[in-house]
């Protein structure tokens, strides 16, 4: 009997979760397609059937993740109005977090295959751009309600963000040798950049301004 529709999309979406997994762990280039197959539960000679290419995976692999990070970027951001706490500061806290540092495999994807971006094909590599693209626009359209201006907004948006990224890939780059300095590093990128966003006359969500 042949495969139904379901299960197919069932069986091809436990080969790119599985592909995720092991590509955020160790590296797009460092897994083969036997290795992943089999973390999936499945046979090397499956794989056809659901993907013309190692490449066609990988796209699919980051169009699932910057879905799942859009999505959870805006879970964080109305948690946070609804509590009325500032919605930049609040996603500098939690991006900047030794959780967020140790969550590897379902932490933001624009950091998490930041390394293997330039080496990706085209199509995960344009991907790639298209979610670094939504994410630093629906940044700055955060940033534009949170502080009621427009201008600078995307400006603002590109820094803070670069920073966050910087930080938490040197911190993850140092934990398991210094975990004292790879604190230090998350913990002064933190507070660098609440300092960038707790400014004098910052409006508030509700429309109230902090006052130092």
């Amino acid at each position: 009997m042949g495969v139904s529709r379901q299960q197919a999309a069932e069986n091809r979406g436990a080969i790119v979760a599985a592909a995720e997994k092991l590509f955020r762990e160790r590296g797009v280039d460092a897994v083969g397609l036997a290795e992943l197959m089999k973390a999936a539960g499945f046979t090397q000679g499956g794989f056809y059937n659901h993907f013309k290419s190692k490449d066609a995976l990988v796209a699919a692999v980051i169009d699932k993740a910057m879905t799942e990070g859009g999505e959870t970027f805006d879970t964080l951001i109305e948690h946070a109005r609804s509590a009325q706490l500032n919605p930049v500061r609040r996603r500098i806290e939690w991006y900047l977090s030794p959780e967020h540092r140790t969550d590897i495999e379902a932490g933001c994807a624009l950091s998490g295959f930041a390394g293997d971006a330039r080496r990706l094909g085209d199509a995960a590599r344009a991907t790639y751009v298209e979610g670094l693209a939504a994410n630093l626009e629906q940044f700055a359209k955060v940033i534009e309600e949170t502080e009621g201006v427009s201008e600078g907004s995307r400006r603002k948006a590109i820094t803070l963000f670069s920073q966050m990224v910087g930080t938490l890939l040197l911190s993850r780059a140092t934990a398991d040798v210094d975990p004292v300095l790879a604190d230090e590093i998350l913990d002064t990128g933190r507070q660098h950049l609440f300092a960038a966003v707790d400014t004098p006359g910052e409006k508030r969500p509700g429309g109230h301004s902090r006052r130092k």
